[in-house]
């Protein structure tokens, strides 16, 4: 391996400036990835990737592989734009996503727009379709690409495009058309074609990966608009424009039922998706000749398969993942297998490798490498010559200081069930009457998997022990596990958290005066509707961006499309008052500490506003800290110095160590 471009990118990847704090940590942990996203130009040549500046920014910067000097072409302030993404539409030009969250009398709403760059900075120009001055209503969505076109030389793509009706009193020039179509985008002329006429029923279209669009998912209609809960998904023979049934996918208030397509391989003449298999997530591919053919492709008995793996601008499919204790890669590609298997002989100390992006003949692979005790690197491999280049370090403020272990657990709950999870230990430490905290992951619908965590990171490293469990309701480990999600069924879920709590102490993990919880969204929840089992389990509360009432949940997304999902994920009983930590202050005995952005799309502030007020009207101590202009993900280095500081400082104080 080779390192000659982290030299010459040293300076460009030092960690913005922070506020001060009293902990360094705080600023090293606090800092945003260095590396937000990568990518590879076609010709293998030049990478692009997105780096933070100071705050809340993002700067786009193109290295020369060949000269490894990189070049600031794109800034954005992060209030309110952000640079999500950009990859390359041709070795030359890239597109690139912009985000922007606004506020507005329903809520806040997000607005997103692509733009075209060339690689030298020059000739930008907004691919996303603009709204006509006679326009009926606003177009949130600015498009996004399904098809990259490898096969097209000018940098065309095939884009979505949100079709909003005009006024047309007065005019014959009106637009009428309404809902999701594809266009053929020129990103050099911005010249316009229309590949699928937009349908107020469309909610979705999968290519091939050589510009035609094979698969097509449709909202079926109700009587109150169209069902945001169930897709009916339709494909085409190859060669015909005609539309046949495929199937249908219902997602409410639990796993997903029924296929749901992913990929088109064309030469195959397949699409790959997922669907049950004995209760967990598996993965099919079905056969798009009018047969309809269905092939079980790869499953687990224990855990859900669900992730597809696909590399080139043609997005082809070479395998597929699934997490156990770690996340792990079955390669279908016989050359990327045998890849994946030197990859860990010459990468032993950095198990979790994934294939990030590659040139156009696949030639050059641009990689990700990483463990628990290393936020990862990027490598650009060359299979013509097998060399493996060092590319950049993922967090490179993080670069001298020492990682703990992550370890893969089991406890038991109350009801005997195993429930699995991992343990960060902090360096050094003999693991005994340690300060601890229990830290429940977000969604519900999620889960904590091995490998580099920011948080947990963080306070193993100011002396904690920290417990991430992947209790019941979490997602990837078949139905059964799921329940009927982290809200209706919260007892089991916040039980097994709490039970996580009870087993450090147990084990003599945790001094049971220093026991903590902390969490971020739905693990906010958790962390606030704990004491409503257990009152004096933890004696400090930490929620980030916390669901604090589920019938405030559901009103927030009272004029948005997806209400009736929400409506049914919440769904209607005792539960939705028990389950609430606003409605349950009474229980809560221990000091809380809350931190919410004033533009969460997720979660709206007036839930934490709401329990911050029950709580000191109860003369419970609380504080809420309010974040301005900043929505569910707090993506702002200085902020998240500030917020993991005072999160130490409250901990300490509230359980006196």
């Amino acid at each position: 391996m080779t390192f000659w471009i982290l030299g010459a990118l040293a300076g460009v990847l030092a960690a913005p400036q922070a506020a001060p704090v009293a902990n360094e940590a705080a600023a090293s942990f606090g800092a945003r990835e260095g590396v937000q996203q990568i990518s590879l130009s076609p010709d293998g040549n030049s990478i692009a990737y997105i780096q933070p500046t100071a705050g809340r920014g993002a700067s786009l910067y193109i290295v020369n592989l060949a000269t490894a000097q990189p070049v600031g072409i794109l800034n954005s302030s992060g209030d309110p734009d952000r640079l999500s993404y950009c990859r390359w539409s041709t070795s030359k030009r890239l597109i690139c996503g912009i985000y922007m969250i606004v506020p507005s009398g329903i809520g806040v709403l997000g607005f997103t727009r692509m733009i075209g760059i060339d690689a030298d900075g020059k000739n930008l120009k907004v691919l996303s379709a603009r709204d006509s001055s006679r326009a009926l209503d606003i177009t949130q969505n600015g498009g996004t690409v399904i098809d990259w076109l490898s096969d097209s030389a000018d940098g065309s793509v095939l884009m979505t495009r949100q079709f909003v009706p005009e006024e047309s009193t007065g005019t014959r020039l009106a637009n009428s058309h309404d809902g999701l179509g594809i266009e053929r985008v020129d990103t050099n002329s911005l010249k316009r074609a229309m590949v699928e006429t937009p349908r107020v029923d469309a909610a979705e279209y999968i290519s091939d990966g050589h510009g035609t669009v094979r698969i097509m998912g449709m909202r079926p209609k109700t009587a109150d608009g169209y069902d945001q809960t169930k897709i009916n998904y339709l494909y085409r023979k190859p060669g015909s424009r005609d539309w046949s049934p495929l199937g249908s996918v219902k997602d409410s208030s639990g796993p997903a039922n029924g296929f749901d397509p992913y990929a088109v391989d064309r030469d195959l003449n397949v699409v790959y998706g997922f669907d049950d298999n004995a209760g967990h997530m598996a993965l099919y591919s079905i056969a798009l000749d009018g047969t309809l053919q269905r092939n079980l492709v790869l499953a687990r008995p224990d855990v859900d398969v669900d992730d597809l793996i696909r590399i080139g601008r043609q997005q082809r499919v070479v395998g597929a993942s699934y997490a156990t204790e770690r996340r792990q890669v079955e390669f279908f590609d016989p050359e990327l297998k045998k890849l994946s298997a030197s990859l860990s002989k010459a990468l032993p100390g950095l198990p979790l490798v994934s294939v990030v992006d590659a040139s156009a003949d696949e030639s050059r692979l641009l990689l990700f490498a990483g463990s628990d005790v290393d936020p990862g690197r990027y490598y650009l491999f060359d299979k013509k010559t097998r060399k493996l280049e060092e590319l950049l370090p993922k967090r490179p403020q993080l670069a001298k200081t020492t990682l703990a272990t992550v370890k893969p657990i089991s406890f038991p709950a109350a009801d005997g069930t195993q429930i699995p999870g991992y343990l960060t230990l902090p360096p050094g430490s003999d693991g005994k009457n340690l300060p601890a905290i229990v830290m429940p992951h977000g969604g519900p619908g999620d889960r904590d998997e091995w490998g580099f965590d920011w948080l947990s990171q963080y306070f193993a490293n100011r002396g904690y022990a920290v417990l991430q469990p992947n209790f019941r309701g979490s997602a990837g480990y078949g139905s059964a596990w799921f329940k009927q999600n982290g809200f209706k069924s919260w007892k089991i879920a916040v039980g097994d958290v709490n039970d996580g709590g009870r087993w450090l102490i147990k084990q003599g993990i945790a001094d049971p005066a220093k026991l903590g919880i902390v969490g971020w969204s739905y693990g906010g929840y958790a962390a606030l509707q704990s004491p409503v089992l257990d009152p004096r389990l933890f004696k400090a509360i930490v929620a980030v961006a916390p669901v604090t009432d589920l019938e405030t949940l559901r009103s927030e997304s009272q004029s948005f499309t997806n209400y009736y999902r929400v409506d049914a994920f919440i769904g209607h009983g005792l539960h939705v008052r028990e389950g609430s930590p606003a409605q349950n202050v009474d229980r809560i005995v221990a000091p809380v500490l809350m931190f919410h952005g004033d533009r969460d799309r997720n979660v709206g502030i007036r839930e934490s506003r709401m329990m911050a007020s029950r709580l000191k009207e109860a003369g419970k101590p609380v504080e809420l800290v309010e974040f301005h202009n900043l929505d569910h993900y707090l993506d702002d280095s200085n902020v998240r110095t500030g917020m993991l500081d005072k999160m130490d400082t409250f901990l300490r104080a509230s359980m006196k160590f």
